[in-house]
């Protein structure tokens, strides 16, 4: 690579993987002489990034974490893949305005050359991104309860419940879920001595104490990445299930079958009167075995499209 600035770039990226680089490594990846490499780490040096050498003959350079975000040199397929993920993000928690991924998608946009960034304005042209819920919980938040969670930190916060029931809460955060747009924390709650699933962006007024806790070990039912623990519906089809996957449009959560012509779909659900649609719209016969949340909002249904015909 002949141009210093491009050089340099390529340098820079070399090294930001925190991975130590030898000497004869980098020169016969740059094309370079090593007095030439050993010009490029100082000139690194002088805009600020903290380069570390060690001499001799097993020599060689490293930039420690801690540097800030260093120039990115991304092919189109990396650009894409990125800007798909700061779109999803973006749709996640756009809600209530623009917010960090909103900006980073436009300064990303406005860095591009132009043989990337028409990709990246195509594909922003041409796709659609599923609505996301009014909240998908403060990043702030979900920040300080994964700083919780990996130091072991106990925390005290507000929660509202599905129902619309308020209170303080004690817990012992565990680790964190992204599921449909939504955080979850999975956390051992102090009052009530067992585990819980919290909605994030149900949680307000967290407070960090500074206590500590020594980590319980999971249940069972959550060794395996878990699902909020909320009530859940269970739906009986008189299908295959085969038949039923090809048609079932709700995807969060388990469908397995439970004889040759039957099967059973097990989920959460935000809004039981959606679910009951999405049930519906499959077209098969069913039964629903709970919860009576979601036999009642099936009702709801059935009641409105008899009046309706």
């Amino acid at each position: 690579m002949d141009h210093p600035s491009g050089r340099m770039l390529e340098l820079l990226s070399l090294l930001a993987t925190g991975v130590p680089r030898t000497g004869a490594d980098l020169t016969a990846r740059l094309g370079v002489s090593p007095r030439t490499l050993r010009r490029d780490v100082e000139r690194l040096r002088q805009l600020g990034y903290r380069v570390e050498s060690a001499r001799g003959t097993g020599g060689c350079y490293r930039l420690p974490a801690g540097q800030g975000l260093p120039p990115l040199l991304l092919s189109q397929e990396e650009a894409v893949a990125t800007a798909v993920g700061l779109r999803h993000s973006a749709a996640a928690y756009g809600a209530d305005g623009p917010g960090a991924a909103d900006a980073a998608l436009r300064k990303l946009e406005a860095a591009l050359p132009a043989r990337l960034r028409r990709p990246v304005e195509a594909l922003t042209a041409a796709s659609t991104v599923p609505s996301a819920p009014s909240q998908g919980g403060d990043l702030g938040v979900v920040e300080q309860l994964a700083t919780a969670a990996r130091l072991h930190s106990r925390v005290r916060f507000h929660y509202t419940s599905r129902e619309g029931a308020a209170g303080p809460r004690r817990a012992e955060p565990h680790r964190l879920l992204l599921q449909e747009h939504r955080w979850y924390v999975l956390a051992w709650d102090e009052d009530r001595a067992d585990w819980r699933s919290f909605r994030v962006d149900r949680i307000g007024g967290l407070r960090v104490p500074g206590t500590t806790f020594a980590p319980r070990p999971l249940p069972r039912e959550y060794t395996q990445p878990f699902a909020p623990r909320e009530p859940e519906g269970a739906v009986l089809f008189l299908a295959p299930v085969e038949t039923v996957a090809e048609r079932l449009t709700a995807r969060a959560g388990v469908l397995e079958p439970a004889g040759a012509d039957r099967c059973r779909y097990v989920t959460g659900a935000d809004d039981w009167d959606w679910l009951a649609g999405a049930l519906a719209a499959v077209g098969l016969p069913y039964r629903i075995e709970g919860p009576p949340e979601l036999v009642h909002a099936t009702r709801r249904l059935a009641a409105r499209a008899a009046a309706a015909s």
